[in-house]
């Protein structure tokens, strides 16, 4: 998961990036693919480790998590930066940038920690939600933060597209208490789509339930993509490998970033494709009707 390192022709040592599968290989001072990792002193590291970008106090349910303190609040928070490039991307405000393109605050695992554990003593909360750009490309800093929001007794929330390696997944799942992970398309052909890769979302997948983390995944239908029976029948039937208790929301696209000039996915679409889901799933939620 840390850095490794990869000679080049002239000479040159480039660290390699070892938080996913893109594994970037960078000079010193360069930034990956996600635009939240670089190389100082010759290492990897997470150049996002601290910067917040978006704190909010959400719905369990907003994350979307239907099935794990329903009806409760979570502390989120983000930062910039992620490993896809989704076309649809409804974050790109903050998960495209880099940290010179846009504004952030500075806070401590510790000092989240104590404001998760301050705003559920005034307006209830269970925890720390990491979500709004991809958090695992700042992995280090969810794990810290993980740490002290156990210690307080509270819990975990990760909402992730999962394109992750294995070891960084590994040590954060038993940190993580509950997750939505994007399962955004049933290929590698769809992942080449948005830049990720398929088989590593799976295990991601696969890793957290094992752990013991309650898990639920999200598909989002884009028109003309994801949104054929075969489509969703090949997402439901991983789930259900998994566990056929596993909640799947499907969700409806609305037209964003490089697909402003879409049409959003047709109400009748989401339902039906629904009920194809619950062919295999016993909890299939529609999501943004």
């Amino acid at each position: 998961m840390n850095s490794g390192e990869r000679g080049t022709g002239n000479g040159e040592v480039m660290a390699v990036c070892g938080a996913c599968p893109r594994h970037c290989s960078l000079a010193e001072g360069a930034y990956g693919f996600c635009r939240a990792r670089k190389v100082v002193g010759g290492r990897v590291v997470a150049a996002n480790y601290g910067k917040i970008t978006s704190l909010a106090l959400d719905p369990i349910e907003k994350k979307p998590i239907a099935f794990f303190h329903s009806g409760e609040n979570v502390l989120s928070v983000g930062s910039f930066g992620c490993n896809l490039r989704c076309p649809f991307c409804q974050n790109d405000s903050i998960s495209q940038c880099g940290e010179s393109g846009v504004a952030c605050q500075s806070a401590t695992p510790a000092e989240l920690a104590d404001l998760a554990l301050r705003v559920r003593c005034e307006r209830g909360n269970i925890g720390l939600a990491y979500t709004y750009n991809e958090p695992l490309v700042g992995w280090e800093f969810v794990r810290d933060c993980a740490r002290e929001v156990h210690a307080r007794g509270m819990l975990n929330v990760l909402v992730s597209n999962g394109c992750a390696e294995a070891d960084v997944v590994e040590e954060l799942a038993p940190l993580i208490d509950a997750a939505n992970i994007d399962l955004k398309g049933p290929s590698q052909e769809y992942y080449g789509w948005v830049g990720g890769d398929f088989a590593a979302v799976c295990r991601t997948i696969r890793v957290l339930h094992d752990a013991g983390c309650h898990v639920e995944v999200t598909t989002l239908v884009v028109p003309g993509r994801n949104d054929g029976e075969g489509d969703i029948d090949a997402i439901a039937e991983f789930v259900a490998s998994v566990s056929p208790e596993m909640p799947l929301h499907v969700t409806r696209f609305f037209p964003r970033f490089r697909m402003a000039d879409g049409e959003p996915t047709p109400v009748a679409t989401i339902r039906s494709l629904a009920e194809v889901a619950r062919r295999r799933l016993k909890h299939v939620l529609t999501g943004n009707l």
